[in-house]
């Protein structure tokens, strides 16, 4: 009887764990380049029950069967599709489209994105595109870190009035370059952790390389457009839903459970 209360608890945390993800994920709908977060639930071993003193049993067998003990949510990873582009005509948002990028030897599609500076000075990935242009002129994101350019340096515009092409190089008005934005290839996006803020940082030692010149990649900086968030709003209040409704379902288990313990307990060792 514990391990079945066990086993619904265990259920219940992943249904709320789940729920919580989801919650995130609707509340950053909005949120331009927000990458929608996927569960994956697991179930713990399950137990060989045996039955033991067998030796008078005409059975033949002493195995009882299988107990399942319960589920868990093992992770959550990003979902690094592509989102829609929205046109917002402001000089400072750019959206990164995403073409042709190469597929690593786990079948997983690399990605593509922005390079950023944060405030330690250490280089993180976003593909957030709503951009500005701060009071020294740098190009700078919604939190202010610098976006960086090809040499590693953060990008100096001067003002909101600039031009960047479709491969990243940014010009004055006179058409005077000013660099190019840097493109960082993830071959295997997974290795890419949400840090907050939109920002993405790796977990291993040094840096993504470079996907400018390499020929297996293709991409376009739209000017004026902002990439928005991949979240499904419809599909993500559905599985809100399912999740709540199965947390519900293993807190009536539970519920049964602990009645049964109480009723063992209170009634069926009492002398009458």
């Amino acid at each position: 009887m514990l391990r079945g209360i066990y086993g619904s608890a265990a259920a219940m945390l992943a249904q709320q764990q789940r729920q919580e993800m989801l919650t995130n994920n609707l509340a950053n709908a909005n949120t331009p380049g927000f990458k929608a977060d996927q569960a994956s639930l697991r179930s713990f071993p399950n137990m060989l029950i045996q039955a033991v003193n067998t030796s008078n049993m005409k059975t033949g067998s002493d195995i009882v069967g299988s107990l399942a003990t319960g589920a868990y949510l093992q992770e959550r990873t990003p979902n690094f599709l592509q989102g829609d582009l929205q046109q917002t005509d402001n000089n400072t948002d750019l959206a990164l489209l995403q073409g042709t990028v190469p597929v690593n030897e786990e079948g997983r599609q690399g990605a593509l994105f922005f390079t950023v500076q944060n405030s330690d000075g250490e280089v993180r990935y976003s593909r957030n595109g709503n951009l500005a242009v701060n009071g020294q002129g740098f190009l700078v994101n919604s939190q202010g870190f610098y976006i960086l350019n090809t040499d590693g340096q953060p990008l100096q515009v001067g003002n909101e009035e600039f031009r960047v092409d479709r491969e990243g190089f940014v010009l004055t008005e006179n058409g005077e370059p000013l660099g190019q934005i840097q493109v960082a290839l993830a071959e295997d996006p997974m290795l890419l952790v949400k840090e907050g803020d939109g920002l993405l940082r790796l977990t291993e030692e040094g840096e993504l390389p470079t996907a400018i010149g390499n020929g297996q990649v293709a991409y376009q900086i739209q000017q004026g457009f902002v990439e928005r968030s991949n979240v499904d709003s419809a599909q993500t209040m559905t599985e809100m839903m399912s999740a709540y409704r199965n947390f519900e379902a293993n807190q009536k288990v539970l519920q049964a459970y602990d009645r049964s313990l109480e009723k063992a307990v209170n009634e069926v060792g009492r002398i009458g």
